[in-house]
């Protein structure tokens, strides 16, 4: 479902975090509290298409595939995506379970032609799998 049709400028990390937590302060209280799972959709000049919400899962996990995350990508020509998501607790640091999940997202868009520009996971703060190293 996209969210957010606003063509807004993302120039770094903080400025992802700041457009996500935009759009999860639309949600009520009670969603807050459930991760989700946003896929930013870019055009060539790496400005913001789209974003749609990919998926909304329970307080520490969303089921996310490749192939809901490109869906959209491919069909409206991007060359390249920026993945978030949100950790209703607060913190930041990356599971397992994320890291494993960027690697996937990476290796598919690779496969496809479509960058994985970055990560990022917001919280009390915003963390950036490229600033981190990860990507």
């Amino acid at each position: 479902m996209i969210v957010s049709r606003e063509r807004a400028e993302l120039n770094c990390p903080t400025d992802v975090g700041k457009h996500l937590k935009k759009i999860l302060k639309k949600e009520d209280r009670i969603s807050r509290e459930r991760e989700h799972f946003w896929v930013i959709i870019l055009n060539n000049k790496n400005r913001v298409k789209f974003v749609e919400l990919v998926s909304i899962g329970t307080i520490n996990h969303a089921v996310v595939h490749p192939r809901e995350v490109f869906r959209r990508a491919i069909k409206h020509g991007a060359t390249s995506v920026i993945v978030g998501h949100n950790h209703p607790s607060g913190d930041c640091k990356p599971s397992v379970d994320d890291i494993a999940l960027t690697k996937k997202l990476t290796e598919s868009g690779r496969i496809i032609g479509i960058e994985v520009f970055d990560h990022v996971i917001i919280g009390d703060k915003t963390l950036s799998f490229k600033e981190e190293g990860i990507i």
